[in-house]
């Protein structure tokens, strides 16, 4: 059988407790969409969880959560959340996957996120400034990185800097400081050294 939870509203419906009860006879909880502009807490005991990209029935024991290729990603807030699980007992080893197609969130899309508010006066969306809305433009407009493509390195560097360079073009133009390539991509781990 299979459940889905799908919100209707503008958030805030409880998903994230649902998904949770309903994890307790699941196999699988699967995210399958969005970003970590959600976000769901989970209490056990007197442990708090707050999750914005895992799913929250993953502390469910038998259950294995899945990051599916709809979500994007940003890779320092999903490293946050698979530290808090892990010091709080769980392990993650064959309770966590993720796609490898999942879209990465980069410093230039928060920025970005800033300038489009910026540039909007006081028609401002009120956007979480999480680098949503530009990551999912650049998924459609084919300028997106993806998990993948952190496994060959040289390339990762060739596409970042290609993207950022054309990004901090559109930052100085919203008068919001263009990001530092070469900072931003000693952030993200090298493969080639991942690998000894």
């Amino acid at each position: 059988m299979i459940n889905l939870v799908i919100g209707s509203q503008w958030g805030d419906e409880g998903k994230g407790k649902l998904v949770d009860l309903l994890g307790k006879n699941a196999d699988f909880a699967v995210r399958f969409h969005g970003g970590n502009n959600a976000g769901h807490t989970v209490i056990v005991g007197k442990k708090k969880y707050p999750f914005h990209l895992i799913p929250s029935a993953i502390l469910n024991k038998n259950v294995v959560g899945v990051i599916a290729n709809g979500v994007i990603v940003d890779p320092a807030v999903l490293i946050e959340e698979i530290d808090l699980v892990e010091k709080g007992g769980i392990s993650l080893k064959d309770k966590l996957v993720i796609s490898d197609r999942c879209h990465l969130i980069m410093p230039y899309h928060k920025a970005l996120d800033e300038a489009y508010e910026n540039a909007r006066g006081k028609n401002k969306l009120g956007t979480t400034k999480r680098g949503i809305g530009p990551t999912f433009a650049d998924k459609v407009s084919y300028n997106g990185i993806r998990f993948y493509e952190l496994l060959n390195w040289n390339s990762f560097v060739e596409k970042f800097e290609f993207q950022a360079k054309i990004k901090n073009k559109i930052l100085r133009l919203f008068k919001v400081p263009p990001i530092n390539i070469k900072k931003s991509i000693s952030h993200f781990p090298n493969s080639e050294s991942c690998d000894q």
